[in-house]
């Protein structure tokens, strides 16, 4: 009976890969797959030949492991001549010890096993049937595969990205080279056709000027010449005769003589001054400023990131004293009336005597409207003038050595927390730190030190003057007595505001004009 069971009802032997369809019943997978072709050749549909359930479609066929395991043993037994190929379904592998289906999955060998393996040597290992791992590694290599392909989509984002990068830069680059090429053609052709001219005119006054001068020789020489004759003339009438002396000397006149101007009127070099003072200017930023920060930017390429560096070019002491006159009427020409301006000044500094000084109150912050020019962290305020050219000066009253005194771009940073808002110790700003041990010099957070005079008693506030040439591109300071302390060189390009940052308990006043 039990033999019964385990025969085919179409070809009425042993299961060969035995197979359910939906209905229940199970076949041979040969047996079933050629009935199924037949029928369909003859225009019908898949069914089941012991029941006759039909399907709509004819369904997958699935192995019926269980009652593999049992025929394959049964079939090894009373049919020992079977060939592997007879047992098993197409693509199935078989054990190479017990030539049966690897059907079980060992997970503690890692390997696919058969049935008698299974019970065998693997018999108190954990295990799962082919098809359960199957799913599983499936489910793994799917939740994998999406991993993967969102990284892939990232990756090609970023490709895009960096490609749109990378054109950025190289327009970013062309732009400035060809920004830089202008700039620089334009310097060379005005200053080929600004010398041309100047020349041409220096040439055509020298002719000018010289041949009146010439002019004025002739005529003089003329006249020595005619002097000179009237002179031989009375050397001979000298000589003669008393009588005949008498007689001749009566017509010798005194000659009369033009008055000829003897200076040569030079005043071109006066006339010039301006624009060889424009040129002396142009030729320390050619000559200095530029072979300089030329030098910077290419020795930072050479030894590392741009970003790895600070420039310090604009931190440079004064090579050479003012061109203008020093001391207080030379100075005193340039001088300007300051104000603070309230809507920067930071909540712990309050303004007094018509917003000419700041005072940093130990009691603490004051309540302040918000504004987007205020210091919000930053013990500082600006100026309300600004200055775009010219020569400014202006004098400042300290009480006491903790104060920082500068210029500004507007574009300093004002809401950070942190150094980076100092005038001083960011590229928009330079200043002087006023220490009691030392002066400082302060550019783009880098110091240089300043040789300061000696400090006066602490009751005594310190003055400091400070004189901005915009176009000279430097900013210049003077302690007690118009001495003269530092001076920056710096081609300045935005607007320059004065600012301080004041220390706690210090108070600074801008002095009147």
């Amino acid at each position: 009976m039990e033999s019964d069971n385990l025969n085919c009802a179409i070809c009425i032997e042993k299961f060969r890969v035995p197979v359910t369809i939906p209905c229940g019943h199970t076949f041979c997978q040969e047996c079933i797959g050629k009935l199924w072709d037949t029928k369909e050749k003859a225009g019908i549909g898949a069914l089941c030949p012991l029941c006759n359930e039909e399907f709509k479609s004819r369904p997958p066929l699935k192995r019926n492991v269980s009652l593999c395991l049992l025929t394959d043993g049964t079939v090894s037994r009373e049919l020992p001549s079977v060939s592997r190929a007879d047992c098993t379904e197409p693509g199935l592998e078989l054990c190479g010890r017990h030539n049966k289906p690897l059907v079980i999955y060992c997970k503690t060998e890692g390997m696919c096993v058969c049935y008698e393996c299974a019970i065998t040597a693997c018999k108190n290992h954990e295990q799962v049937l082919v098809e359960e791992e199957r799913k599983s590694r499936e489910a793994g290599l799917k939740k994998a595969a999406v991993e993967i392909k969102k990284h892939m989509d990232e990756t090609e984002r970023n490709i895009i990205k960096l490609k749109e990068n990378i054109a950025t830069a190289k327009g970013s680059y062309q732009k400035t080279g060809e920004w830089l090429h202008t700039r620089f053609s334009q310097l060379v052709k005005v200053l080929e056709e600004k010398q041309e001219v100047t020349e041409s005119h220096v040439s055509q006054e020298q002719e000018a000027v010289l041949t009146q001068a010439q002019a004025q020789l002739d005529a003089l020489q003329e006249q020595a010449q005619r002097l000179r004759q009237s002179h031989q003339l009375i050397d001979t009438l000298r000589t003669l005769p008393d009588n005949k002396l008498i007689q001749e000397s009566r017509p010798v006149e005194v000659p009369q003589l033009q008055e000829v101007a003897v200076d040569v009127n030079v005043n071109l070099q006066d006339r010039l001054t301006g624009v060889m003072d424009i040129l002396s200017k142009i030729s320390k930023l050619v000559l200095e400023d530029l072979v300089k920060a030329m030098d910077t930017a290419i020795g930072q390429d050479k030894e590392g990131s741009p970003l790895d560096k600070k420039p310090t070019l604009a931190v440079v002491p004064s090579p050479a004293t003012p061109s203008y006159p020093g001391g207080k009427e030379g100075l005193g020409e340039y001088r300007c009336s300051l104000t603070f301006d309230p809507r920067t000044a930071n909540s712990h500094l309050q303004l007094s005597l018509s917003n000419r000084r700041a005072e940093h109150l130990t009691t603490g912050p004051r309540q302040v409207p918000a504004d987007k020019a205020r210091f919000d962290h930053t013990w500082q305020v600006l100026c309300h003038e600004g200055f775009l050219h010219g020569r400014h000066y202006w004098e400042l009253e300290v009480s006491k050595p903790w104060a920082y005194l500068g210029v500004t771009y507007q574009a300093i940073p004002r809401k950070e927390k942190g150094k980076q808002c100092m005038v001083g110790m960011n590229e928009l700003s330079w200043s002087l730190q006023l220490d009691e041990r030392q002066f400082s010099a302060w550019h783009a957070g880098r110091r240089e030190p300043v040789a300061a005079p000696q400090l006066q008693p602490q009751h005594q506030p310190l003055h400091i003057g400070m004189l901005l040439d915009y176009e000279a591109g430097t900013l210049t300071y003077y302690g007690e007595g118009q001495t003269r302390l530092h001076a920056f060189h710096c081609a300045f390009s935005q607007e320059l505001f004065p600012a301080c940052w004041i220390g706690e308990g210090v108070s600074v006043t801008l002095c009147p004009p």
